[in-house]
């Protein structure tokens, strides 16, 4: 059996809110016999809709709730997992199983220290990969993007030009420096802890410079002169730093990349490929990923499979095990910058492992891909049962004999009440045919707002304002 824990980044290193339906994609995972930790009840319906795809039975799966902690049940509190009563409730469930030799593995999805400290509690710290490492703070380490850039750096790895800064006055000075040797007049301010763009601002010089394919949820354009520079780290040093407990990276704007990755697996014996892919955003937000990667040439495809091992045995070399993706940018003429490592279980595993190459068989002729969707938030879904409806009403549920359709990757949950519910979706289809179409029809059943109306500082939109044509 293994122990899966549907944990997300610790609080300790960065605050988040409501997490329950994004750790839920834990249940792709889940195969018979196994133990899965989540930090609330499962979403009944959407639990059964994954085992209805994946084939695995529910009376052969073991949930447990961890007990509630600092942040209720919206997400799991890493002290939870070794409450001495939780830890006594998941032995019982290995002695059925036949004790601690019967676990294969700890698999969680973020590597936390606590998930180390359960594991050793259960007698199975060698079971989860990694775990030394880990229980030292290693999860923080192989997820800083300071770090990145000096393991890079020395791995030789191709990166954007650009700085690590520790205080005020050097970021002053790096994005001095950076603006001027730019040839777009912006660069990008990275938070050392936040992923899909929403620790990002582009700071830029030039109004009418195109940013909405960046993932940057936030945008300031610089007033001119030093002045300018030195104002908005006065306002903004604070967010980018955490109140001055990580670095802040700066680096210089590319425009017009094309945002790419390469998944990894690093392992005690070495390191291996499981898949590219690419990143789309609209209005500068992370808008849906497509897998395998398409649409580039083989030295590209080189460049960035090259890079990625790279990237991912510097990380095998100083502890990290697991899963982790290699983010890259296709520039204009061709070549390949990395941007960022993501050690952890990524949000592209369950599409490519699980749906993409499990239920799908993508790579089986005729070839299919798999693009995951956020709702976008000019979308109003009332809830799952009601998505899942339009999709049967439109013919455009997953068909397992055409091998294309729509499935559900998350559970629908709203984020406040009576607000429409968020989740992503995944739309197999052929790729001469492209997603277009679907995509295009369900926005024509769900779309309330328009585009204007939301701004890509916003996570979500405002469904009191309508729709006027």
């Amino acid at each position: 059996m293994r122990i899966l824990v549907g944990n997300h980044i610790d609080p300790s290193i960065r605050e988040r809110g409501d997490m329950r339906a994004w750790t839920q994609r834990l249940f792709w995972f889940a195969g018979p016999g196994d133990l899965l930790v989540l930090c609330c009840e499962p979403d009944g319906a959407f639990l059964d809709y994954v085992l209805a795809h994946t084939g695995v039975k529910r009376d052969e799966l073991t949930i447990l709730v961890a007990p509630a902690g600092a942040w209720g049940n919206k997400l799991l509190d890493p002290a939870s997992l070794t409450d001495p009563a939780f830890v006594k409730a998941v032995r019982a469930v290995l002695d059925v199983a036949g004790g601690p030799d019967a676990v294969t593995e700890v698999f969680a999805l973020w590597p936390s220290a606590s998930v180390a400290r359960f594991a050793a509690a259960l007698g199975v710290a060698e079971r989860f990969p990694g775990a030394a490492f880990f229980a030292q703070g290693g999860g923080e380490i192989g997820n800083n993007k300071a770090n990145f850039r000096a393991l890079a750096a020395a791995a030789g790895v191709p990166i954007l030009p650009g700085r690590v800064c520790r205080s005020r006055a050097e970021a002053i000075s790096a994005a001095r420096e950076l603006l001027e040797s730019s040839r777009c007049g912006a660069v990008v301010v990275k938070q050392a802890h936040n992923g899909a763009g929403v620790g990002n601002q582009l700071l830029v010089r030039d109004g009418q410079l195109a940013v909405d394919h960046v993932g940057a949820r936030h945008l300031h354009h610089l007033a001119p002169g030093e002045d300018g520079i030195t104002a908005y780290w006065g306002q903004r040093w604070a967010w980018a730093s955490g109140d001055g407990r990580w670095p802040v990276v700066i680096e210089t704007f590319a425009p017009g990349a094309d945002a790419v990755y390469s998944e990894h697996y690093a392992a005690d014996t070495g390191t291996w490929p499981t898949e590219m892919g690419r990143l789309l955003y609209v209005g500068r937000r992370l808008s849906h990923q497509v897998v395998p990667l398409n649409g580039v040439s083989g030295v590209v495809r080189t460049a960035l499979l090259d890079g990625g091992t790279r990237l991912a045995e510097a990380y095998r070399a100083f502890g990290y095990r697991g899963h982790l993706s290699a983010d890259a940018l296709v520039l204009p003429d061709g070549s390949v910058v990395f941007t960022e490592v993501n050690a952890q279980v990524s949000g592209s595993l369950h599409i490519y492992q699980q749906i993409g190459h499990g239920i799908v068989d993508a790579a089986a002729e005729p070839r299919r891909q798999v693009v995951e969707y956020h709702v976008p938030p000019t979308w109003a879904v009332p809830d799952f049962a009601a998505f899942l409806a339009a999709l049967d009403e439109m013919g455009l549920a997953y068909a397992p004999s055409t091998r294309t359709g729509v499935i559900v990757s998350m559970p629908a949950m709203p984020l406040a009440p009576g607000a429409p519910v968020q989740f992503v979706f995944c739309i197999v289809y052929e790729p001469a045919t492209g997603y277009d179409d679907a995509f295009a029809r369900l926005g024509e059943r769900f779309q309330t707002l328009p585009a204007a109306a939301v701004d890509a500082s916003e996570h979500v939109g405002h469904a009191a304002v309508s729709f006027s044509s």
